[in-house]
């Protein structure tokens, strides 16, 4: 199977690097030549448009920063679009709308291709290694098409069912998370004001009914001071705004997720739309002029879990 990969970003280009160092036949774009170029010195191939991409390759991967970079990219003249044919597969591994995934898929299958929505989660720290999850929403023939790819580049992989199921849930997913971040603020907040022991604290909390993932990962960059989450306050932004216009679509009244999107607004206001997401904590240091910090944390996560072939959960 001849894969393309069209966004070599934070995440995008881990996961294609992972495609490569599995051996994938790989050709790869993206509007920064330094990384096209990283991919070329590897083995990789590189075109000059999303739609000679697309006529090179079975499977074409989008992982994009926005659901409008997506829609230019698909459906610009010399966009993904305009160089599909019969049977060919396109994955949108982007967190993204429901809605603009069906939108696109309509114009997908007018070209008998057929379209799939897979956005990753756990973090660009296992995305590195192949150890990130993956939700898959479509027809499943083509899931089990594709599932060679999925499994060298995530863990546990999902069929979640129809299109748009896998980003329907990687919102949700991602809405709990930025909550728990959120909830992470102020909880650092009390410890450090009672004079606890943050490490200890940290695995406390790490052993307990209050334990969550974003625990696990963020509150280790967040004691060592660098923030460094590898994913930033603008692109949290957007995810939990889809996350609220999705409620609203529904006509599903929400009480915390209002105030979520306010309070990310508010960091994204202090510390900018390119600060570490995990910085939104800072605005309760601020605010109580403390600090939240301790020994023996990293400053960037790393995923000590060897690799190992994915499989579907």
């Amino acid at each position: 199977m001849k894969v393309g990969f069209i966004g070599l970003g934070n995440v995008g280009g881990k996961l294609a690097g992972s495609l490569l160092r599995n051996n994938f036949d790989l050709t790869v774009r993206d509007l920064d030549k330094n990384l096209t170029q990283s991919f070329k010195d590897l083995g990789a191939k590189v075109v000059n448009s999303a739609k000679e991409l697309a006529e090179q390759v079975d499977l074409i991967i989008t992982c994009l920063p926005s659901p409008k970079i997506c829609a230019e990219v698909m459906e610009a003249d010399d966009g993904v679009i305009s160089g599909l044919s019969e049977n060919k597969i396109w994955l949108e591994m982007s967190t993204t709308d429901e809605a603009e995934i069906k939108r696109i898929s309509k114009k997908i299958i007018a070209k008998k291709a057929i379209p799939l929505d897979g956005p990753v989660s756990g973090g660009c720290h296992r995305a590195t290694t192949g150890n990130i999850a993956i939700f898959v929403g479509g027809e499943r023939n083509a899931f089990d098409k594709i599932l060679p790819a999925l499994m060298v580049m995530g863990r546990k992989i999902l069929h979640t069912g129809d299109l748009g199921s896998a980003t329907v849930l990687k919102v949700i997913t991602n809405y709990l998370a930025s909550v728990h971040l959120v909830a992470l603020g102020e909880a650092w907040t009390v410890a450090k004001k009672s004079n606890l022991d943050l490490a200890k604290a940290y695995k406390g909390i790490a052993v307990s009914s209050g334990n969550s993932f974003v625990h696990e990962t963020e509150s280790q960059v967040i004691l060592n001071g660098s923030y460094n989450i590898n994913f930033t306050m603008d692109l949290v932004l957007k995810d939990t705004g889809l996350f609220d216009d999705l409620a609203k679509k529904l006509d599903a009244p929400l009480e915390i997720s209002p105030k979520v999107v306010e309070i990310f607004k508010d960091g994204q206001k202090k510390y900018g739309s390119r600060a570490w997401s995990s910085m939104i904590v800072k605005r309760m240091e601020d605010i109580n002029n403390i600090e939240f910090r301790a020994k023996g944390f990293p400053d960037e996560l790393t995923d000590n879990e060897p690799e190992e072939k994915g499989y579907e959960i």
